[in-house]
């Protein structure tokens, strides 16, 4: 299904003027018939006047208002005829029927990410229950041409080494070709929403939630230091890059893609945690201990440049002993002075 345009000319307000004064006119005929009535009924202007009261309404149905970025698909008993953009206000062929499927479902937008899902599903009832007794709501046809956002809910995924992760995805998305989007697909935000979800577990099982050795990301067949936490940036634009190849046929277009909530699973959150903590603490002690024996070396070096004082082995082996106890020590050291020697 390709989009046709229609250029047609915003002739809703003479349309609008030239109706209502055709309806003005059949009143005016019914009124002049009744005062012409006779002893056989309504004078003759009054059959004329009914005809344009009944049938002089329809043209109000080809009456379109378009606000900016909102567009219209139009068919004929059917048929696909074509759509309508830009702002203005349109008149059509009062037959023509606007289609949009979609029209009906609400996505989950940024504002509803951090809401409470029992207090919301009670405030729709309570709203719907209100609405469905004051009035009915038509859903509108119009299809919005903006720039939208997609925050599906958090999903539970494995990454590559089998680790429950949890994972949510905000999509920002527009409608490119109205006419796919309508017709090659039954709801197209429905269609986006399930799209998100897939490739979000497509992608996510290809890395590890952190660094993990002899693990292949790219597919060349090489380890490389990818990773969900270090590499957010790339595996959002795989993400995005996965859902566009998806719903190429539906007329979408995905403008971005950013991971907007990243964390293990609760079930292993503490585990992993504790994982995190004793690497840490073993990275900190090899650069304390890096750095002590470094300062050591340093301070032999000097000590035989300067010509301080002449150690034998067991005296420097001594000497590296406390240093290293002091450089090294979690608590500060308590000097002993020595005020003699046994030499």
């Amino acid at each position: 299904m390709k989009e046709k345009i229609l250029t047609t000319r915003k002739l809703g307000m003479p349309v609008l003027v030239l109706t209502i004064a055709l309806l003005a006119f059949g009143v005016y005929l019914i009124i002049e018939g009744i005062l012409q009535a006779g002893d056989f009924g309504p004078g003759l202007a009054f059959y004329p006047g009914l005809i344009i009261l009944g049938i002089g309404w329809l043209p109000f149905l080809g009456l379109k208002i378009l606000k900016p970025q909102e567009a219209l698909v139009l068919t004929l008993f059917g048929r696909y005829v074509g759509t309508i953009k830009g702002d203005g206000f349109f008149f059509v062929n009062p037959f023509c029927t606007s289609v949009n499927p979609a029209s009906g479902t609400k996505l989950g937008q940024s504002g509803d990410v951090d809401a409470d899902a029992q207090s919301v599903q009670i405030t729709r009832r309570i709203y719907d229950a209100a609405r469905s007794t004051t009035s009915i709501e038509m859903p509108s046809r119009k299809i919005s041409l903006k720039a939208m956002t997609l925050s599906n809910a958090k999903q539970k995924v494995n990454d590559v080494l089998g680790n429950p992760v949890e994972i949510s995805v905000a999509v920002i998305w527009r409608v490119a070709d109205t006419a796919k989007a309508v017709f090659n697909v039954d709801n197209y935000k429905e269609y986006l929403s399930l799209q998100c979800d897939t490739a979000v577990r497509d992608i996510v099982k290809i890395y590890p939630y952190d660094v993990a050795p002899n693990v292949d990301t790219t597919g060349d067949g090489k380890a490389d230091d990818g990773s969900l936490r270090g590499s957010t940036t790339v595996v959002a634009e795989r993400i995005r890059s996965m859902i566009q190849e998806k719903v190429q046929d539906a007329g979408l277009e995905i403008i971005d893609a950013r991971i907007t909530y990243l964390a293990y699973a609760p079930e292993i959150a503490a585990v992993m945690l504790q994982r995190q903590q004793a690497s840490a603490v073993v990275d900190a002690r090899k650069m304390i201990v890096d750095g002590a024996v470094g300062m050591v070396e340093m301070a032999l070096d000097r000590l035989k440049e300067d010509g301080v004082v002449n150690l034998d082995e067991e005296r420097k082996a001594a000497m590296v002993s406390n240093l290293l106890v002091v450089l090294c020590g979690n608590h500060d050291t308590q000097p002993v002075v020595n005020s003699g020697s046994l030499y």
